[in-house]
């Protein structure tokens, strides 16, 4: 019996349909100048080259191999769009996973798409908190029984376990998703999510009862609830996560983010894998006969272009170029283009001539690449660069139809992406930047509600509540400003609330009467009263808009303004600006 135990671990998570290689830009140093490079990553061409190369180099060093999806295949892009997960299905298979475990995106619809999916996967969907026990079996979509789902065993209170082998012993993976599931999707009435915590904690004590020590959990949960989920259950040998879109190794002499790969809380590795099929996580691993992670090392990789775009302020010379490939090839975390043949054929012959001519309608220009952050942070204070035009895009949209309005207000997690500067097509915006075709809703409201819908939505995002769902509630805004302090008791976070005055030629705001009625606008997900915003149910009235959706209020403001301004002043653009303080 040997005294370690080793794994070559390949994972992904949050792909959202990015089929294709992405858009990618990098800021790098050379001799004093700073260069911008631009290039492709990712795409399932390229993860499946690599991927087959690890299982290679796996079955070479005598290792176990096991590739995860750390969940949320669906939505994103066009594919989706056009094709509903058939696609996801078909080219999921051709990357073989060992097993994807259940995202919000994948039951966004309700249960219909997932057992469409289920039906077309050929490896297993992990739900291990999901609780079917209470499904109608007469509806059109039952998905309690099916083959490929572990979901969660009502009888005995944990998830169903999918055990794999690593050299002589057993290895349990088991799948646990959000539980405030219905807060952020549209799962059927007769499904619920039980507590991701205690199913895990009740699932890894009965296997450690049973002798699994070595127990993966496959999380769709973010960053913080898997430190938390770590930090509370013992006995777990790594998680394998997603939802947070989180980044995690150093890449600051890329311009990124510089994390932990694999950080550690109580003993537990930590794995994530940034977003849109544009990196992979690869790890080597050794486990001791316990369970425990004794030696990992990896990283996560970006798969470039061979060839890149180079700028920069002061001019490119030959040698700059040769200087900055030597860079990145010197990066622990780039590899390089080489594609799955077959994948390419799939996308190029059966998915892609439906939705090429989307890419060739141009609506307007970015004259500068526009981030999109879900919070404000030091070095982006405003937030988001995108989200205060959406809500301005569905501000004028709707006042040109309905001059009543006097506000919008739209969630930060409504918009998926941020832009790269130049050409901006129909594609990009309802494939990528708005993929929810999400009608639009008027409501009549008391400034007082706006006060706790701001608040609430605020602490639900920044973890300033106990029932927080994450980031993607952070509220933007055209037509109203705000300040926040967290640290002040609650319901009497929001210090100071405005709203702009519509009949002023100069910009003028005034501070809301919390026994005044205004008239906003927000998608009909945000006015529904999820991830923070019930008190937004509290309108006076609440009625649709037939006449515009989200992506076609900001299709139809983009063709009117032909191109996003650079020069705008913050207090014009960012008509939400706050401070968001913990």
């Amino acid at each position: 019996m040997p005294h370690k135990y080793t794994l070559k671990l390949a994972h992904i998570n949050d792909t959202h349909s990015h089929f294709d290689a992405s858009r990618i830009k990098f800021s790098l140093t050379h001799a004093g100048k700073q260069f911008d490079v631009y290039s492709h990553t990712g795409g399932y061409a390229r993860i499946g080259h690599q991927i087959n190369q690890a299982r290679i180099q796996a079955e070479q060093d005598k290792q176990a191999f096991i590739f995860l999806h750390g969940g949320d295949s669906f939505q994103g892009t066009l594919y989706f769009r056009q094709f509903q997960g058939v696609a996801n299905a078909h080219l999921l298979n051709q990357l073989k996973p060992d097993a994807m475990v259940l995202g919000n995106h994948e039951i966004d619809a309700g249960n219909g798409p997932v057992l469409a999916f289920l039906n077309n996967i050929e490896f297993p969907l992990l739900a291990g908190n999901m609780d079917l026990s209470r499904e109608d079996a007469s509806k059109e979509s039952p998905m309690s029984g099916h083959p490929r789902l572990l979901d969660y065993d009502s009888q005995t209170g944990r998830a169903k376990v999918l055990i794999k082998q690593i050299h002589d012993k057993p290895l349990a993976i088991v799948g646990i998703t959000l539980d405030q599931m219905t807060e952020i999707a549209r799962p059927d009435p007769d499904t619920y999510f039980i507590n991701a915590i205690e199913t895990t904690r009740k699932t890894v004590e009965h296997l450690k009862s049973q002798g699994v020590d070595h127990i993966i959990v496959l999380s769709h949960l973010g960053l913080d609830q898997d430190r938390l989920l770590a930090d509370t259950v013992d006995g777990i040998s790594l998680i394998v996560g997603g939802h947070s879109h989180t980044l995690q190794g150093d890449f600051r002499p890329l311009g990124l983010i510089a994390t932990t790969y694999g950080e550690r809380v109580n003993n537990t590795p930590i794995l994530h894998a940034g977003k849109h099929a544009e990196t992979l996580g690869l790890a080597d691993i050794e486990f001791d006969a316990n369970g425990r992670v004794t030696r990992l090392e990896g990283h996560n990789y970006f798969m470039l272009d061979q060839q890149f775009i180079l700028e920069s302020a002061e001019g490119v010379a030959p040698e700059d170029y040769t200087a900055i490939r030597s860079q990145l090839e010197q990066h622990p975390g780039i590899l390089w283009q080489q594609e799955e043949p077959q994948i390419i054929r799939i996308i190029a012959s059966e998915y892609r001539p439906a939705i090429a001519a989307m890419d060739k309608q141009v609506l307007g220009f970015l004259p500068r690449d526009l981030i999109h952050t879900r919070l404000p942070s030091k070095a982006l204070p405003h937030g988001s660069e995108i989200a205060p035009w959406v809500c301005k895009s569905i501000y004028h949209e709707v006042k040109r139809i309905h001059p009543s309005v006097d506000f919008a207000l739209h969630n930060a997690g409504g918009v998926r992406q941020s832009l790269s500067k130049g050409e901006l097509t129909l594609a990009d915006v309802i494939g990528r930047l708005l993929p929810f075709d999400l009608p639009l809703v008027k409501y009549k409201i008391l400034g007082l509600y706006l006060f706790e819908a701001l608040e609430s939505a605020i602490n639900s995002a920044t973890n300033n509540s106990v029932t927080g769902t994450g980031a993607g509630s952070f509220p933007y805004t055209y037509g109203l400003k705000y300040c926040y302090d967290g640290r002040k008791p609650q319901g009497e976070r929001i210090l100071t609330l405005e709203i702009l005055c519509p009949n002023s030629t100069l910009e003028k705001w005034l501070a809301v009467d919390k026994a005044q009625h205004y008239i906003g606008v927000s998608s009909a997900y945000t006015a529904s009263g999820r991830e923070g915003y019930h008190p937004l149910l509290k309108a006076q009235w609440q009625r649709p808009l037939e006449e515009l959706t989200l992506p076609n209020a900001f299709i139809r403001f983009m063709k009117r303004e032909q191109t996003l301004e650079q020069e705008l002043s913050p207090q014009l653009m960012y008509t939400s600006h706050r401070e968001a303080v913990n």
